[in-house]
């Protein structure tokens, strides 16, 4: 793998990261169950291509 491919997948990481923490800060600011729901499917999501970059590391 070069190093540009590299940074890149560490860049990738970094987002997924993010989104991770911000769907988390927003989950907790809800009230609406519905919402919740779809807030925690996409932190599923994202949790999911961290563990795939993750694995290619």
């Amino acid at each position: 793998m070069t190093e540009k491919e590299l940074l890149y997948i560490e860049d990738a990481v970094n987002h997924e990261i993010y989104m991770i923490q911000t769907c988390y800060e927003v989950s907790d600011c809800l009230s609406d169950k519905s919402l919740i729901k779809l807030v925690n499917k996409m932190i599923k999501k994202h949790e999911n291509l961290l563990e795939m970059f993750m694995e290619i590391l």
